[in-house]
C-alpha cells in the first residue's frame, strides 16, 4: 500500500495542513517583498522631507517627462517641473515642516505596477497642512519609481 494512496487520507490530511502554512508563508514574503521595497523608498522620502532635501525626497520619482502630479493646482507633467513646484510651494524649513505619511492601502496591480493609498500631514509653525494621496509605481530596471501622484 503506497504512502499517499486515496485510501490512506488518514496519513495525507496531516501533511497537507503542514505543507500549507510553508506554502502561503513563501507566497506571502514573495509577495511582500516589492511592497516592503516601496515602504522603504517612502519612509526615504520622509526622511529626506524632514531634513529640508527636496532633491532626494524625489529620487522616489521617476526622472522623465512622463512623469504626472495631479494637486491643487492641477497636473504636472515632468520631473524637473515637480521639483520645481516642490522648490516654489515650499521654499524654506518653515513651509516644508515635518512630514508624517499614513499608508492606507498597497495593491499589487501586476508583477511590476503598485497602486498606494494614503495620508500626509505636515507639521508646521505656519499652520499644519494634510491631505490624502494615491501613487501609481512601476518597477523599472529593477527599481522602484512613482509614475504618477495624485495629492490633495
Amino acid at each position: 500500500m503506497a504512502f499517499f494512496s486515496i485510501k490512506n487520507t488518514n496519513m495525507l490530511k496531516p501533511f497537507l495542513l503542514l505543507l500549507f502554512p510553508v506554502c502561503f508563508t513563501t507566497l506571502v514574503n514573495a509577495q511582500s517583498a516589492d511592497e516592503k521595497a516601496i515602504r522603504a523608498i517612502l519612509a526615504d522620502q520622509t526622511r529626506y522631507w524632514n531634513e529640508g532635501d527636496l532633491e532626494l525626497f524625489m529620487l522616489g520619482y521617476l526622472d522623465s517627462d512622463s512623469l504626472m502630479f495631479v494637486g491643487r493646482n492641477g497636473v504636472t507633467y515632468g520631473y524637473q517641473q515637480t521639483l520645481a513646484n516642490y522648490h516654489k510651494n515650499y521654499p524654506d524649513k518653515q513651509h516644508m515642516g515635518s512630514l508624517e505619511f499614513t499608508i492606507l492601502q498597497v495593491k499589487k496591480l501586476s508583477s511590476d505596477h503598485y497602486f498606494v493609498v494614503g495620508k500626509f500631514h505636515l507639521t508646521r509653525t505656519i499652520g499644519d497642512a494634510s491631505g490624502h494621496f494615491t501613487l501609481l509605481w512601476k518597477k523599472i530596471k529593477g527599481k522602484w519609481k512613482i509614475i504618477a501622484d495624485h495629492s490633495s
